[in-house]
Protein backbone atom coordinates (compact mmCIF):
# COMPACT_ATOMS: atom_id res chain seq x y z
CA UNK A 1 0.00 0.00 0.00
CA UNK A 2 2.61 2.44 1.05
CA UNK A 3 4.46 1.48 -2.60
CA UNK A 4 1.59 2.56 -4.47
CA UNK A 5 1.25 6.02 -2.47
CA UNK A 6 4.64 6.85 -3.14
CA UNK A 7 4.10 5.32 -6.74
CA UNK A 8 1.06 7.63 -7.32
CA UNK A 9 2.87 10.95 -5.62
CA UNK A 10 5.65 10.79 -8.26
CA UNK A 11 3.27 10.38 -11.03
CA UNK A 12 2.20 13.35 -9.80
CA UNK A 13 4.73 15.30 -9.26
CA UNK A 14 5.80 13.86 -12.69
CA UNK A 15 2.81 15.30 -14.18
CA UNK A 16 3.23 18.89 -12.63
CA UNK A 17 7.00 19.02 -13.60
CA UNK A 18 5.31 18.29 -17.57
CA UNK A 19 2.53 20.79 -17.18
CA UNK A 20 4.99 23.34 -15.76
CA UNK A 21 6.82 23.00 -19.21
CA UNK A 22 3.93 23.29 -21.30
CA UNK A 23 4.09 20.16 -22.87
CA UNK A 24 2.83 16.60 -22.62
CA UNK A 25 4.27 13.33 -23.09
CA UNK A 26 1.52 10.60 -23.53
CA UNK A 27 4.60 7.84 -24.01
CA UNK A 28 5.11 8.59 -20.20
CA UNK A 29 4.27 5.82 -17.91
CA UNK A 30 0.86 6.55 -15.47
CA UNK A 31 3.36 4.27 -12.95
CA UNK A 32 7.17 3.85 -13.23
CA UNK A 33 9.08 1.40 -14.58
CA UNK A 34 11.37 1.25 -11.85
CA UNK A 35 11.13 3.31 -8.14
CA UNK A 36 15.00 4.57 -7.65
CA UNK A 37 16.28 6.20 -4.15
CA UNK A 38 18.68 8.10 -4.38
CA UNK A 39 21.18 10.28 -1.52
CA UNK A 40 23.23 12.90 -2.38
CA UNK A 41 26.38 14.49 -0.36
CA UNK A 42 25.07 17.73 -0.97
CA UNK A 43 25.41 20.79 -3.08
CA UNK A 44 28.68 21.77 -2.23
CA UNK A 45 30.09 22.50 -5.50
CA UNK A 46 28.98 23.28 -9.10
CA UNK A 47 30.21 19.83 -9.93
CA UNK A 48 27.61 18.23 -7.57
CA UNK A 49 25.10 20.08 -8.75
CA UNK A 50 25.52 19.22 -12.22
CA UNK A 51 25.27 15.64 -11.12
CA UNK A 52 21.97 15.90 -8.79
CA UNK A 53 20.64 17.94 -12.14
CA UNK A 54 22.05 15.16 -14.54
CA UNK A 55 20.39 12.55 -12.65
CA UNK A 56 16.59 14.20 -12.28
CA UNK A 57 17.29 14.32 -16.41
CA UNK A 58 18.04 11.44 -17.40
CA UNK A 59 15.44 9.79 -14.24
CA UNK A 60 12.92 11.79 -16.42
CA UNK A 61 14.23 10.52 -20.10
CA UNK A 62 13.69 7.04 -18.60
CA UNK A 63 10.52 7.07 -17.06
CA UNK A 64 12.10 5.99 -13.81
CA UNK A 65 10.44 7.71 -10.72
CA UNK A 66 13.14 9.01 -8.36
CA UNK A 67 13.30 9.65 -4.71
CA UNK A 68 16.49 11.88 -3.99
CA UNK A 69 17.43 13.02 -1.07
CA UNK A 70 20.11 15.71 0.05
CA UNK A 71 22.37 14.88 3.15
CA UNK A 72 23.81 18.27 3.40
CA UNK A 73 27.70 17.08 3.58
CA UNK A 74 26.25 14.64 6.55
CA UNK A 75 26.91 10.90 7.01
CA UNK A 76 24.21 10.35 9.64
CA UNK A 77 21.68 12.05 6.87
CA UNK A 78 22.78 9.52 4.02
CA UNK A 79 21.91 6.39 6.43
CA UNK A 80 18.98 8.04 7.62
CA UNK A 81 17.61 8.56 4.00
CA UNK A 82 18.87 4.88 3.32
CA UNK A 83 16.59 3.33 5.49
CA UNK A 84 13.79 5.32 4.50
CA UNK A 85 14.42 4.03 0.84
CA UNK A 86 14.49 0.70 2.69
CA UNK A 87 10.77 1.58 4.24
CA UNK A 88 9.66 2.99 0.96
CA UNK A 89 10.30 -0.48 -0.79
CA UNK A 90 12.26 1.14 -3.76
CA UNK A 91 13.76 -0.99 -6.35
CA UNK A 92 16.71 -0.36 -5.99
CA UNK A 93 19.42 2.25 -3.61
CA UNK A 94 21.85 4.26 -5.13
CA UNK A 95 23.94 6.81 -3.23
CA UNK A 96 27.14 8.95 -3.14
CA UNK A 97 28.82 8.26 -0.27
CA UNK A 98 30.21 11.06 1.94
CA UNK A 99 33.62 9.25 3.11
CA UNK A 100 34.46 5.31 2.69
CA UNK A 101 33.51 4.05 6.46
CA UNK A 102 30.64 3.20 8.53
CA UNK A 103 28.26 1.60 5.99
CA UNK A 104 28.08 -1.79 6.59
CA UNK A 105 25.29 -1.75 9.26
CA UNK A 106 22.71 -0.16 7.10
CA UNK A 107 23.72 -1.55 3.78
CA UNK A 108 23.54 -5.07 5.48
CA UNK A 109 19.61 -3.97 6.34
CA UNK A 110 19.51 -3.08 2.16
CA UNK A 111 20.83 -6.74 1.70
CA UNK A 112 18.52 -8.36 4.00
CA UNK A 113 15.36 -6.76 2.30
CA UNK A 114 16.53 -7.47 -1.32
CA UNK A 115 17.08 -4.29 -2.82
CA UNK A 116 20.37 -4.21 -4.56
CA UNK A 117 22.11 -0.73 -4.44
CA UNK A 118 24.43 0.91 -6.76
CA UNK A 119 27.48 3.62 -5.68
CA UNK A 120 27.65 6.80 -7.16
CA UNK A 121 30.64 8.54 -7.35
CA UNK A 122 32.71 7.74 -4.52
CA UNK A 123 33.54 3.99 -2.99
CA UNK A 124 33.17 2.66 0.22
CA UNK A 125 35.34 0.76 2.81
CA UNK A 126 34.17 -2.91 3.42
CA UNK A 127 35.30 -6.28 3.99
CA UNK A 128 31.05 -7.70 2.80
CA UNK A 129 31.74 -7.58 -0.82
CA UNK A 130 28.11 -8.39 -1.76
CA UNK A 131 26.69 -5.38 0.15
CA UNK A 132 26.79 -3.22 -3.54
CA UNK A 133 25.99 -4.54 -7.12
CA UNK A 134 28.56 -1.58 -8.72
CA UNK A 135 30.64 1.68 -8.81
CA UNK A 136 29.20 4.22 -11.44
CA UNK A 137 31.89 6.68 -11.47
CA UNK A 138 35.14 8.32 -12.37
CA UNK A 139 38.78 6.58 -11.70
CA UNK A 140 40.05 9.03 -9.58
CA UNK A 141 43.17 7.10 -9.02
CA UNK A 142 43.78 7.90 -13.45
CA UNK A 143 42.71 11.52 -12.59
CA UNK A 144 45.43 12.25 -9.90
CA UNK A 145 48.15 10.36 -12.42
CA UNK A 146 46.56 12.59 -15.11
CA UNK A 147 47.79 15.57 -12.97
CA UNK A 148 50.74 14.04 -11.82
CA UNK A 149 51.99 13.82 -16.27
CA UNK A 150 51.18 17.00 -16.59
CA UNK A 151 53.00 18.13 -14.04
CA UNK A 152 56.00 16.26 -15.17
CA UNK A 153 55.62 17.47 -19.02
CA UNK A 154 55.09 21.28 -17.39
CA UNK A 155 58.58 20.72 -15.88
CA UNK A 156 60.50 19.40 -18.28
CA UNK A 157 59.17 22.62 -20.68
CA UNK A 158 60.12 25.59 -18.16
CA UNK A 159 63.71 23.55 -17.45
CA UNK A 160 62.62 23.62 -13.84
CA UNK A 161 65.39 21.75 -11.91
CA UNK A 162 63.18 21.47 -8.42
CA UNK A 163 59.66 22.15 -7.64
CA UNK A 164 58.12 22.75 -4.80
CA UNK A 165 54.22 21.44 -4.43
CA UNK A 166 51.77 22.23 -2.25
CA UNK A 167 48.27 19.92 -2.28
CA UNK A 168 44.70 21.02 -1.28
CA UNK A 169 43.21 17.99 -0.81
CA UNK A 170 39.52 16.98 -1.13
CA UNK A 171 37.22 15.96 2.08
CA UNK A 172 39.72 13.32 4.50
CA UNK A 173 39.01 9.64 3.74
CA UNK A 174 37.38 10.20 0.86
CA UNK A 175 37.40 8.03 -2.11
CA UNK A 176 38.57 10.79 -4.77
CA UNK A 177 40.54 12.30 -2.22
CA UNK A 178 42.60 9.15 -1.35
CA UNK A 179 43.02 8.46 -4.67
CA UNK A 180 43.32 11.43 -6.24
CA UNK A 181 46.20 11.86 -3.70
CA UNK A 182 47.68 8.38 -4.41
CA UNK A 183 47.67 8.59 -8.42
CA UNK A 184 49.36 11.74 -8.21
CA UNK A 185 52.19 10.88 -6.06
CA UNK A 186 52.57 7.52 -8.08
CA UNK A 187 52.99 10.05 -11.28
CA UNK A 188 55.77 11.78 -9.69
CA UNK A 189 57.53 9.89 -7.43
CA UNK A 190 60.21 8.55 -9.67
CA UNK A 191 60.92 12.44 -10.57
CA UNK A 192 63.43 13.66 -8.08
CA UNK A 193 62.60 17.19 -8.75
CA UNK A 194 59.96 17.06 -7.13
CA UNK A 195 59.08 17.37 -3.13
CA UNK A 196 55.75 17.89 -1.61
CA UNK A 197 55.62 20.91 0.90
CA UNK A 198 52.37 19.79 2.76
CA UNK A 199 49.10 18.26 2.04
CA UNK A 200 45.93 20.26 3.56
CA UNK A 201 42.59 19.17 3.83
CA UNK A 202 40.11 21.30 1.47
CA UNK A 203 36.95 19.70 2.41
CA UNK A 204 35.81 20.30 -1.35
CA UNK A 205 34.70 23.65 -0.49
CA UNK A 206 35.60 27.15 -1.87
CA UNK A 207 36.02 28.51 1.68
CA UNK A 208 38.08 25.81 2.82
CA UNK A 209 39.92 26.06 -0.27
CA UNK A 210 40.64 29.95 0.50
CA UNK A 211 41.42 29.10 4.02
CA UNK A 212 43.98 26.69 3.09
CA UNK A 213 45.70 28.45 0.47
CA UNK A 214 46.21 31.37 2.92
CA UNK A 215 47.74 29.00 5.20
CA UNK A 216 49.99 28.07 2.59
CA UNK A 217 51.37 31.27 1.92
CA UNK A 218 51.35 32.72 5.41
CA UNK A 219 53.89 29.08 5.81
CA UNK A 220 55.88 28.71 2.59
CA UNK A 221 55.16 31.98 0.70
CA UNK A 222 58.16 32.30 -2.38
CA UNK A 223 58.89 28.46 -1.79
CA UNK A 224 55.44 27.42 -3.89
CA UNK A 225 55.98 26.44 -7.46
CA UNK A 226 52.92 24.38 -7.75
CA UNK A 227 49.24 24.05 -6.42
CA UNK A 228 47.70 21.04 -6.62
CA UNK A 229 43.88 21.15 -5.71
CA UNK A 230 41.33 17.98 -5.93
CA UNK A 231 38.56 20.12 -7.15
CA UNK A 232 37.81 23.05 -9.09
CA UNK A 233 35.48 24.98 -5.74
CA UNK A 234 38.59 24.94 -3.34
CA UNK A 235 40.94 26.17 -6.71
CA UNK A 236 38.46 29.14 -7.26
CA UNK A 237 38.89 29.78 -3.53
CA UNK A 238 42.58 29.71 -3.49
CA UNK A 239 43.39 31.95 -6.74
CA UNK A 240 42.52 35.37 -4.97
CA UNK A 241 44.41 34.38 -2.15
CA UNK A 242 47.66 33.92 -4.36
CA UNK A 243 47.16 37.26 -6.35
CA UNK A 244 46.15 39.17 -2.62
CA UNK A 245 49.86 37.79 -1.87
CA UNK A 246 51.44 39.22 -4.92
CA UNK A 247 51.38 36.61 -6.89
CA UNK A 248 50.13 35.85 -10.82
CA UNK A 249 48.96 32.47 -10.30
CA UNK A 250 49.44 30.33 -13.61
CA UNK A 251 52.39 31.96 -13.81
CA UNK A 252 54.57 32.51 -10.81
CA UNK A 253 52.71 29.22 -9.65
CA UNK A 254 51.57 26.07 -11.64
CA UNK A 255 47.99 25.83 -11.12
CA UNK A 256 46.26 22.15 -11.34
CA UNK A 257 42.94 21.51 -10.62
CA UNK A 258 40.16 18.71 -11.02
CA UNK A 259 36.74 18.87 -12.18
CA UNK A 260 36.29 20.77 -15.19
CA UNK A 261 33.52 22.81 -14.72
CA UNK A 262 32.83 25.97 -16.74
CA UNK A 263 34.26 28.37 -13.69
CA UNK A 264 37.42 26.81 -14.09
CA UNK A 265 37.71 26.42 -17.45
CA UNK A 266 36.98 30.05 -18.00
CA UNK A 267 40.03 30.62 -15.64
CA UNK A 268 41.97 28.03 -17.59
CA UNK A 269 41.45 30.07 -20.85
CA UNK A 270 42.33 33.24 -19.22
CA UNK A 271 45.45 31.64 -18.18
CA UNK A 272 45.52 31.30 -14.19
CA UNK A 273 45.02 28.06 -14.35
CA UNK A 274 47.17 25.65 -16.15
CA UNK A 275 45.75 22.28 -16.54
CA UNK A 276 42.44 21.00 -15.52
CA UNK A 277 41.44 17.24 -15.58
CA UNK A 278 38.28 16.36 -16.09
CA UNK A 279 35.76 14.72 -13.86
CA UNK A 280 32.46 14.74 -15.31
CA UNK A 281 29.44 14.70 -13.39
CA UNK A 282 27.05 13.53 -15.87
CA UNK A 283 26.68 10.10 -14.29
CA UNK A 284 22.65 9.72 -14.70
CA UNK A 285 22.35 8.04 -17.84
CA UNK A 286 24.65 4.98 -16.67
CA UNK A 287 23.11 4.90 -13.56
CA UNK A 288 19.32 4.72 -14.86
CA UNK A 289 20.45 1.77 -17.90
CA UNK A 290 22.01 0.15 -14.45
CA UNK A 291 19.38 0.13 -12.57
CA UNK A 292 17.32 -1.48 -14.94
CA UNK A 293 18.97 -4.28 -15.83
CA UNK A 294 19.11 -4.79 -12.00
CA UNK A 295 15.65 -4.61 -11.54
CA UNK A 296 14.66 -7.14 -14.30
CA UNK A 297 18.00 -9.40 -13.25
CA UNK A 298 21.15 -8.85 -15.28
CA UNK A 299 24.25 -9.02 -14.91
CA UNK A 300 25.56 -5.74 -14.89
CA UNK A 301 29.65 -4.65 -14.45
CA UNK A 302 31.29 -4.25 -10.86
CA UNK A 303 32.98 -1.27 -12.14
CA UNK A 304 31.71 1.69 -14.91
CA UNK A 305 33.95 4.31 -15.46
CA UNK A 306 32.81 6.96 -17.88
CA UNK A 307 35.83 8.43 -20.39
CA UNK A 308 37.41 11.88 -19.42
CA UNK A 309 40.07 13.98 -20.50
CA UNK A 310 42.64 16.43 -19.54
CA UNK A 311 42.46 20.57 -20.77
CA UNK A 312 45.64 22.86 -20.13
CA UNK A 313 47.55 25.27 -21.38
CA UNK A 314 49.20 22.56 -24.01
CA UNK A 315 46.36 22.88 -26.28
CA UNK A 316 44.36 26.01 -27.84
CA UNK A 317 41.90 25.96 -25.23
CA UNK A 318 39.86 28.74 -27.18
CA UNK A 319 38.51 25.09 -28.87
CA UNK A 320 37.24 23.95 -25.78
CA UNK A 321 33.02 23.92 -25.72
CA UNK A 322 30.98 24.68 -22.96
CA UNK A 323 31.01 22.43 -20.32
CA UNK A 324 27.46 22.44 -19.28
CA UNK A 325 28.31 22.49 -15.58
Amino acid sequence: MLRKKILALLSIAMLAVGTAGCKSDASEPADPELLLGFSQIGTESAWRIGNTLDIEQQAENYGVGLMLENANQKQENQIDAIRRFIAYKVDVIAFSPIVEDGWDNVLSEAKEAGIPVILVDRDINTEKSDLTTCLIGADFYKEGVMAGEYLVRKADSLGLDHINIVEITGTENSTPMMQRQAGFLDAIKGDERMTVLESIDGDFLKSRGAECMRHLLDTYGDEIDVVFSHNDEMTIGALPEIEEAGYTPGSDMIIISIDGGQEAINVLKDGKINCVVECTPKLGKALMETALKLKNGEEVDRVIHPEEQVFSDEQDTSLIGPRGY
